[in-house]
């Protein structure tokens, strides 16, 4: 592609052009924001961006090179508008899920596991936007420092500079081994334990529930405030809520963020149906749940979910 080419493209040409890439810039955009909706308007704001600028391109990099330098601007300048920091507890209000089906698109291109968790989605979102810039771009999707440091006006040595504390900050915010997060692929013995969780969930029985927690397991429930972290802990929040007093419920088995999933559906009478409900997205570890994360029912139609469950 060469500067004359694309500028010479009306709109249609440069659609076909720029929307191969969608799926790939829409996941990274997700990496730096932690958002599945802030990513979809990042995407559009750069698509929008590079029809505008399209003389800008001076042919020096590749077409796809040029959109991730536009998208992480686009990246840069929402996250210096809307995004607080975490709160100094560790949970990330914004967190929303990924779905695996939009994953698994060939334009999506290979997602590594540990790059798409939601431990290192959080772990991520607690790097100022610059060095996250770096490190995503360095370590992810796999930029040599002279173009990092091309995209953000810096030097060579502050990019590298940037990418060990980046570095740092991630491992602080991590699960404390990188095996114990990573997980590697779903077994038998995951999906057992899986089926196991649902059971009881759907029979509200937190005492089984407890059996398959870790010691230490996490709980949250963004965009709701508070981490919960210790079997115990979560155990009592969960009962606190009335959890044990719900009747009514069914479990669908999914997968979101390359982790195990559960959309739950509450039966309506008035409906004649279940209705969604809540999403739990599982971390496993060692035969044992380690980590509940639990999105609201307006995530269910990102997700590819049912919208009901007829009787």
């Amino acid at each position: 592609m060469t500067v004359g080419e694309l500028t010479e493209v009306d709109e249609t040409g440069f659609s076909a052009l720029a929307e191969p890439h969608r799926r790939e810039l829409h996941v990274h955009c997700y990496r730096m924001l932690g958002s599945f909706e802030d990513a979809e308007d990042a995407v559009q704001d750069t698509f929008l961006r590079a029809w505008r600028r399209r003389e800008t391109f001076e042919g020096r990099s590749t077409f796809r090179a040029w959109l991730y330098r536009i998208a992480t601007n686009a990246c840069l300048d929402l996250l210096a508008t809307r995004r607080p920091a975490p709160a100094v507890g560790g949970e990330v209000p914004w967190l929303q899920p990924y779905p695996d089906r939009l994953l698994d698109e060939p334009e999506a291109l290979a997602v590594a596991r540990e790059t798409i968790e939601l431990a290192y989605l959080v772990a991520v979102q607690h790097l100022a936007p610059r060095p996250r810039a770096v490190l995503i771009l360095r370590d992810v999707v796999g930029w040599p420092a002279k173009d990092v440091a091309e995209l953000l006006g810096d030097s060579v040595n502050s990019v590298n500079s940037a990418l060990q504390r980046a570095r740092a900050g991630l491992r602080a915010h991590l699960p404390a081994e990188r095996q114990d997060w990573t997980g590697g692929e779903e077994d038998a013995e995951t999906r057992e334990l899986v089926r196991r969780f649902t059971d009881a969930t759907v029979a509200t029985d937190l005492d089984r529930i407890a059996t398959m927690l870790r010691d230490d397991v996490r709980f949250a429930m963004p965009p709701t405030p508070g981490l919960h972290v210790g079997r115990d802990a979560v155990i009592a929040d969960w009962r606190a809520d009335g959890f044990e007093s719900i009747t009514g419920l069914r479990g669908v088995p999914t997968s979101v963020n390359r982790q195990p999933a559960i959309g739950f559906y509450l039966w309506q009478e008035r409906e004649g149906a279940w209705l969604p409900l809540t999403i739990d997205v599982l971390r496993i570890s060692g035969g044992a749940v380690t980590e509940v994360t639990i999105f609201h029912a307006d995530r269910f139609a990102s997700l590819g979910l049912p919208e009901r469950l007829s009787a």
